[in-house]
């Protein structure tokens, strides 16, 4: 396992098993069956609607709690409720979170902000980070916040891989996580000749080539799934290294695609979406 040290010198895995998508009873199998292949960074979110479930594979799972590197994230409307950390944590069956993020940048986003570092304060969070942030919103925090954020979390893959907003983590010691890895699942871009050819010279899939590129440009990856097979196929990505020549290949099919782009509605349905996160099974 490669590992990435945060700002505050805390240091998570740099890749794990993401439940979005996943029903709770799916989740729950799949983060098991995770942990016990070893994997110890899991990521949810309140508006995934299986905190519970995660909470409950982690504790049959019997790892230790300090073993795992906990990711969850606040949904907007619930940035200005007084408990939502506490809730959030209730749900999760613990009494800390390794990183806990803002799930996009609406509603009141500010004030909850201020919220997670009153929680970092308390030890309830060990780690702030930002999801969905455009570039510009971060570097209004980073020259507002009492305490810097670690993490961001955002779309990146070959295809696009952030290196304008990665220039900007690097010089603050910020992370990032990647989700759509492997390009919400692309054919054009996982079947790319150049996985392809490398997938049979080291005896890998192209995705294992994919969250492999991931992790030696110093990305943290969370690809889910409900298949035990290719849960281990993902984190088995450890035991081979690519060539800096084919590192800059793989830099060549930058073409600055996203799969996803939030428009202004998009926004204001997040700040308004009201889902009640304690009626998970």
């Amino acid at each position: 396992m490669k590992y990435f040290t945060l700002n505050n010198d805390n240091v998570m895995p740099m890749d794990g098993i993401g439940v979005f998508l996943l029903s709770p009873q799916e989740a729950e199998k799949s983060v098991f069956s995770a942990l016990k292949d070893g994997v110890r960074l899991i990521d949810t979110a309140n508006a995934y609607m299986n905190e519970k479930a995660v909470g409950r594979a982690m504790k049959e799972s019997d790892v230790a709690r300090e073993e795992i590197f906990l990711v969850t994230k606040l949904w907007p409307t619930v940035y200005e409720e007084e408990d939502a950390v506490e809730r959030t944590l209730e749900r999760l069956g613990t009494d800390y979170v390794d990183l806990m993020f803002l799930h996009q940048p609406a509603g009141n986003w500010r004030a909850a902000y201020r919220t997670l570092e009153r929680e970092y304060k308390a030890g309830r969070i060990r780690a702030i980070g930002l999801s969905n942030f455009p570039e510009k919103l971060v570097r209004e925090i980073l020259q507002t916040a009492e305490i810097k954020p670690q993490m961001v979390q955002v779309e990146a893959h070959p295809y696009f891989p952030q290196t304008e907003l990665k220039k900007l983590l690097a010089e603050n010691g910020m992370g990032l996580m990647a989700w759509y890895p492997l390009g919400h699942g692309d054919k054009n871009l996982i079947d790319e000749p150049v996985f392809t050819r490398l997938a049979e010279k080291y005896g890998k899939t192209n995705a294992q080539i994919i969250l492999r590129w991931h992790i030696q440009e110093g990305n943290v990856v969370f690809p889910g799934s409900r298949n035990p097979e290719h849960i281990r196929a993902n984190f088995d990505i450890f035991d081979f290294e690519l060539a800096e020549e084919e590192m800059k290949e793989i830099a060549k099919l930058d073409k600055n695609i996203r799969y996803y782009n939030a428009t202004p509605e998009d926004i204001q349905k997040y700040a308004s979406m009201e889902l009640d996160f304690d009626s998970q099974e």
